[in-house]
């Protein structure tokens, strides 16, 4: 190990780790993106210190002021962190500190641990991608709202086990991947308010000896409140699997999101056409057009639920307070935020760059006796029990395919035969027009709820 990298432990040992262990257990490599987040809770320590009366008011000003040189340095200089050695990126921060105010620097740990300074280093980098996510979403949000008020009058085939169901508003198709959106920004809220809870002053198990004013602290570093417990504050990491499990249901919505445009945009449906912007080709066949921005946006979605499994590996048998094993979790929250990050953004391009080909939508919507529900209904509403007219239509939906036609096709007479209840006004109903106007509950496809959920959207979009 090089002789220039300093360990903060080193008083009770006689010998420098061995080489291979040291590669084993440091995490600056990866760990060195809360600096930010580790210099803001040091200045808050610092200034906890000096009300106290631990430090005084002129070292505090040193250690604060050299703190924020530190951070000015990083901004400036590109490979700030390439060449340091360090075991992690607070010792880094602690040997560049006292390395730029000297002994003061030293102080700066009193009624600390890395146990209670990691775990709140690492709340506040956590609450902060939190908030960058949301931001994201929203932004997914409007694209599919852009999206659907592009086409608001357009209709598709809904399916169910692939097959297909009933027409429905393409619009009301993309507000379903809306309703997803917001409950996954819901979580990514939830998760946030159960993080941001400060464990700073819970010592290494203990608590801290020192009388400093751990509620003053939070304030300062925008907590709402303190950790109640020592041995929790620097051993819980929920707050990670909440991050990774909110993720991990936002990652199968836009796998889903992903696989239905896949779907659609391939030549056997031809509803959607990307635009050349998000579509790869072939090395070999020319005619190709690949939809890859959508294939990367589903098969991205393995790797979340995989952080979120080691985290939850890694955690359940871990007796009480702080273990090593829980450096593992800084990589596993660290490629979830990245992952969700990128194909949050492609998600938005993909949408953007996406239209409807109305016409085969719609061409689509009108064959494969979509409308066979609505014929039942019509029967319902004539006095005929649901199950019968269910069995009555299903052997009109089998007269119509031996005849090769659709069952608004069919001539009254050939209606008639199934049910006597069935009159001329019967082909009113079997439209696309009546079909849809028919689904007019709270949540149905109807033009007029489909106009009031796209506004309520927007709405929540604008606020």
């Amino acid at each position: 190990m090089a002789d220039d990298k300093k360990q903060l432990w080193g008083g009770r040992f006689t010998a420098p780790p061995d080489e291979t262990f040291a590669e084993f257990n440091d995490s600056f490599r990866f760990d060195q993106r809360l600096f930010a987040a580790d210099v803001a809770a040091s200045v808050a320590h610092a200034n906890g210190l000096q009300r106290a009366g631990i430090i005084s008011s002129e070292e505090a000003d040193s250690i604060v002021t050299g703190l924020k040189a530190l951070l000015d340095e990083a901004d400036k200089r590109a490979d700030y962190f390439a060449t340091a050695k360090a075991e992690d990126v607070h010792s880094f921060i602690e040997a560049k500190l006292i390395e730029k105010i000297s002994d003061t620097g030293r102080k700066l740990h009193t009624g600390r641990s890395r146990n209670d300074q990691v775990a709140t280093a690492f709340r506040l980098w956590c609450r902060d991608e939190v908030d960058a996510a949301v931001v994201l979403i929203r932004r997914v949000e409007r694209s599919l709202v852009d999206l659907a008020a592009r086409h608001e009058d357009a209709v598709i085939p809904a399916y169910t086990h692939l097959q297909r169901a009933q027409p429905v508003l393409f619009a009301h198709w993309c507000l379903a991947y809306f309703e997803m959106l917001e409950r996954d920004l819901e979580r990514f809220e939830q998760a946030r308010k159960r993080l941001n809870v400060m464990p700073l002053g819970s010592g290494a198990v203990a608590g801290t000896g020192f009388p400093i004013d751990r509620d003053v602290v939070a304030r300062e570093l925008g907590f709402d409140k303190v950790t109640a417990n020592s041995l929790d504050g620097v051993s819980d990491r929920d707050f990670t699997v909440d991050i990774c499990s909110a993720a991990s249901l936002l990652m199968v919505h836009l796998s889903r999101l992903a696989e239905d445009m896949i779907l659609y945009a391939s030549t056997e449906f031809g509803f959607i056409t990307l635009s050349d912007a998000v579509s790869s080709g072939s090395s070999l066949m020319p005619q190709k057009k690949n939809p890859d921005a959508l294939e990367l946006l589903r098969g991205k979605a393995g790797r979340v639920f995989g952080n979120n499994f080691s985290l939850l590996t890694m955690l359940k048998g871990l007796p009480i307070a702080y273990n090593k094993d829980m450096q593992e979790d800084k990589e596993a929250v660290f490629d979830t935020i990245d992952t969700v990050g990128i194909s949050l953004r492609a998600a938005a391009v993909i949408l953007d760059n996406a239209s409807l080909n109305e016409e085969a939508a719609m061409k689509a919507a009108a064959t494969g006796y979509l409308n066979a529900t609505d014929l039942a209904d019509y029967l319902v509403e004539k006095g005929m029990p649901f199950r019968s007219a269910h069995e009555a239509v299903g052997k009109a939906v089998l007269f119509a395919i031996k005849k090769g036609c659709e069952l608004n096709e069919l001539a009254l007479g050939d209606l008639r035969q199934f049910s006597d209840l069935i009159e001329e006004d019967v082909f009113d109903r079997l439209s696309i027009e009546a079909s849809l106007k028919a689904r007019s509950t709270v949540g149905g496809t109807s033009p007029e709820r489909l106009r009031e959920a796209l506004a309520a959207a927007k709405a929540k979009l604008e606020r």
